[in-house]
């Protein structure tokens, strides 16, 4: 089971972002995220007439490895180390390790 999921709100800890708030987007793989407007760059974009893209310098959401994010926790405010626990019925729910306080998915 994966600690972070697409739809979590994350706290980036390390690197240029550093304490930018944003909703993970989609894993690109194992250990990579993209986290809405978080490890922006601007890219040269060429024109492509069939696709109907114009040309220009635009903006595009890098991913970002989930060792540099944090879950983020609307009790406490601050992003939280997560664990996974199983219930009595054998479900595997995720929890705050702070305040033992079940992920909301």
């Amino acid at each position: 089971m994966q600690k972070i999921r697409k739809g979590d709100d994350v706290v980036v800890i390390a690197g240029r972002d550093k304490g930018k708030r944003g909703t993970v987007v989609a894993r690109v793989d194992e250990s990579h995220l993209l986290v809405e407007g978080v490890n922006l760059v601007k890219k040269n974009q060429r024109p492509n007439p069939m696709k109907g893209l114009t040309g220009g310098i635009v903006e595009k959401t890098m991913p970002i490895d989930q060792s540099n994010v944090m879950l983020f926790n609307p009790g406490t405010g601050k992003g939280d180390r997560v664990g996974i626990r199983t219930l009595e019925g054998g479900e595997k729910v995720r929890f705050f390790k702070s305040n033992d306080e079940i992920v909301k998915a």
